[in-house]
């Protein structure tokens, strides 16, 4: 069974600093990434990494983000500094399957809130 389990969210404050983990099993994943959805906006792709290693950004987010990610411990990281209020909300953990085009896995999310 595929499972992704985000943690590591929570409430800071505007220039924190917070750190998110994605633990993942069930299979070997491709690329993966992590998403956020504001209330009353649409989900949006905030990073992503292939399994090689190879990462990418937001514009909203380079810069102030990074993702990484253990392929033994079958984890993602996203280390976020410098936080903004326009960074509150939910935060999803997703990957593909490898050479997969589409996220077909998601976690159940984690709530970041940046206070002003």
């Amino acid at each position: 069974q595929v499972q992704l389990v985000e943690s590591g969210g929570g409430l800071v404050q505007t220039g924190d600093s917070l750190s998110l983990s994605c633990a993942a099993s069930g299979r070997t994943f491709g690329t993966m990434g992590w998403y956020r959805q504001a209330p009353g906006k649409e989900r949006e792709l905030v990073a992503s990494i292939s399994s090689e290693g190879t990462p990418g950004y937001a514009n909203s987010v380079k810069g102030r983000f990074t993702i990484s990610r253990d392929n033994a411990k079958n984890t993602v990281y996203l280390q976020m500094t410098s936080l903004k209020p326009e960074d509150t909300a939910v935060y999803y953990c997703a990957a593909k399957f490898v050479g997969g085009v589409l996220y077909r896995y998601w976690g159940q999310g984690t709530q970041v809130t940046v206070s002003s």
